[in-house]
């Protein structure tokens, strides 16, 4: 493969399609369907996607976060507030997801706004993490710069003395869930000859319009 030449990095998609006339009425019960395949193909973080926002100046930014719950009510993510991310959100509620499934020639997308979860809801999924994760929600003051990568081990070693392991760690008050409550969500399969299939829900009140997109 010639990495010089990206024009040339190209493969046929050989998806079996989206037929609308199996869809369900409402986009979720395909997101868990197509969810479930991909977590199945035995692949490395199945439930990573690419979360996007936008601050009041209109320059988007991203960045890979794990999806953590989902249901009818949207896509839940858990973050420092504090961080670029959270910031945007607070100043602009627009998001946007990309679950990106190469592996099964697949994509969904999401534009919907985001909402901060519960306190007590945050406070549940923080209790689930692993110790050291939610020690290091407490050292990284996220995406702010730091001076070295030994400052933020010393306050990770300092916050493990004051929070030691088997006692409780508290929420970190900088720290908790958006709930993204979708507007749309498009489900794209990647198809022969470019020719692919997007599959667009769009919210209409309380019900859901399906769409098919031109590639």
């Amino acid at each position: 493969m010639d990495l010089n030449d990206l024009a040339d990095m190209r493969r046929q998609y050989r998806g079996a399609g989206i037929d609308e006339s199996t869809l369900p009425d409402e986009p979720m019960p395909l997101f868990a369907r197509w969810l479930t395949e991909i977590a199945g193909a035995d692949l490395p973080e199945p439930n990573a996607m690419v979360v996007s926002t936008a601050g009041l100046d209109g320059q988007p930014s991203s960045r890979t976060v794990l999806l953590k719950e989902y249901g009818a009510d949207g896509f839940v993510f858990y973050t420092n507030y504090d961080s670029r991310k959270g910031r945007e959100l607070a100043a602009n509620p627009g998001a946007g997801l990309l679950f990106p499934w190469h592996a099964l020639d697949r994509q969904v997308i999401v534009v919907g706004r985001a909402e901060r979860v519960p306190a007590e809801r945050t406070a549940a999924y923080f209790a689930s993490r692993p110790y050291g994760s939610r020690i290091g929600a407490w050292a990284s003051e996220q995406s702010s710069v730091i001076a070295s990568r030994e400052d933020l081990e010393k306050k990770y070693a300092e916050l493990t003395a004051r929070f030691p392991e088997g006692t409780t760690v508290p929420v970190p008050p900088f720290w908790g869930g958006f709930l993204v409550v979708p507007q749309s969500v498009e489900f794209w399969q990647g198809r022969e000859n470019r020719l692919h299939d997007r599959l667009r829900y769009r919210r209409e009140g309380d019900a859901w319009v399906v769409e098919r997109l031109s590639p």
